[in-house]
């Protein structure tokens, strides 16, 4: 069983950054594909970004590449996402997944396993 915790999320204005961390307990998250997913009002939750636990291999959205990055902080056993140059159609609940499965990456929630609560990322202009 893995246990995730979101935090970092905020309001910030459009062209600002902020980074999202994911806290992990259960698992070691150097041995398991990680991702994150956002889901806007009365849209479905899309894939943001992904990690994979084998050789650390990423994965973006084309909304978010050149923008986001998603890294590990082993030691912190903590998923990370740096958000740079913010939209205001970044504006999302943001959340952390991890596979049981998955050795590389990939943008299917459904092969996601575990889910943290969520975290609120709001963009204004």
């Amino acid at each position: 069983q893995v246990q995730l915790v979101e935090s970092g999320g905020g309001l910030v204005q459009a062209g600002d950054s902020l980074r999202l961390s994911c806290a992990a307990s259960g698992r070691t998250i150097s041995t398991i594909t990680m991702g994150w997913f956002r889901q806007a009002p009365g849209k479905v939750r899309e894939f943001v970004a992904a990690i994979s636990r084998i050789g650390g291999s990423t994965s973006y959205a084309d909304s978010v590449k050149g923008r986001f990055t998603i890294s590990r902080d082993n030691a912190a056993n903590t998923l990370k996402l740096q958000m740079n140059s913010l939209r205001l159609e970044d504006t999302a609940v943001y959340y952390c997944a991890a596979s049981r499965n998955l050795a590389g990456v990939s943008p299917k929630r459904e092969l996601y396993d575990y889910w943290g609560q969520g975290t609120q990322v709001t963009v204004s202009s």
